[in-house]
């Protein structure tokens, strides 16, 4: 027993022992058992059929072959409705709630000092708890400062007394603080969305920065092509007017038109 409880704990576990139970023969002889506990037994007939701890599995199945020793009722299903009423189950040697909860100090078994009610004010207590872990302090820095006793006694020392309500009052003021862990996380998560937020909003106003500057260039740019077009259509109709009025180019023909004309 001690060696599977070990072997539970083990980080990589094998396959419990009992696995090798689950046969096709001996579900087989459970669903029988199932269907004949009623009937085998009068007063067993108001009971859930699941519960066999009152039957004996050997004469409800006198007809079957290879009825084991241990109990068939081993091979049921866990009872869910068990372990809600219960809020808790066991895995791999470990006990797990069904609902994610924190234990309080006095649930884990220690002296708690302020309200386990979390809505409640607890800074009064914290505030008497801080008092008295000052004051203890004191007390504990004058018993090592005391010089010892001449005489043996049997009784344990001063100071170790004041060490362990320390200890206590300490164990209060962490188990008080890891209470506020979803409180914590909590402000923590809406800060960090906020961060989130506040920096999208940065990043749409340079992206809208950016379009705007382009656009700028762009209109800028519409308007020098513009321009450019018109100063080229100026240019044109200048040089077509120039090319009109220049004087008419001779051609040889014309010379030799002329030198007939004179000779």
């Amino acid at each position: 027993m001690e060696d599977e409880e070990a072997e539970l704990r083990n980080p990589f576990p094998s396959p419990p022992s009992h696995y090798t139970n689950y046969t096709s023969h001996n579900l087989k002889l459970l669903e029988l058992l199932r269907e004949r506990a009623p009937a085998s037994n009068e007063p067993e007939a108001e009971a859930s059929p699941s519960d066999f701890s009152q039957l004996n599995q050997h004469e409800v199945l006198s007809d079957q072959q290879d009825v084991p020793e241990w109990p068939l009722q081993q091979l049921e299903k866990p009872r869910v409705d068990w372990i809600l009423e219960e809020g808790h189950y066991s895995v791999f040697g470990d006990t797990w709630f069904i609902k994610d909860v924190i234990p309080s100090l006095g649930e884990q078994g220690g002296q708690q000092f302020y309200p386990a009610d979390p809505s409640a004010d607890r800074r009064p207590a914290l505030l008497n708890i801080l008092r008295s872990l000052l004051v203890t302090y004191s007390r504990l820095l004058d018993a090592l400062l005391a010089p010892p006793p001449t005489v043996p006694y049997d009784h344990p020392p001063e100071w170790r007394r004041h060490v362990e309500w320390i200890t206590v009052m300490a164990q209060n003021i962490m188990a008080a603080a890891n209470d506020l862990r979803p409180v914590q996380a909590r402000a923590n998560l809406e800060m960090m969305m906020h961060r989130q937020l506040e920096l999208r909003k940065d990043e749409t106003k340079a992206i809208h920065e950016k379009c705007d500057a382009l656009e700028a260039k762009l209109e800028a740019m519409r308007t020098s092509v513009t321009e450019f077009n018109s100063a080229e259509k100026v240019a044109a109709m200048d040089s077509a007017t120039q090319a009109g009025s220049a004087p008419k180019a001779v051609t040889i023909q014309d010379v030799l038109s002329w030198a007939e004309e004179i000779g």
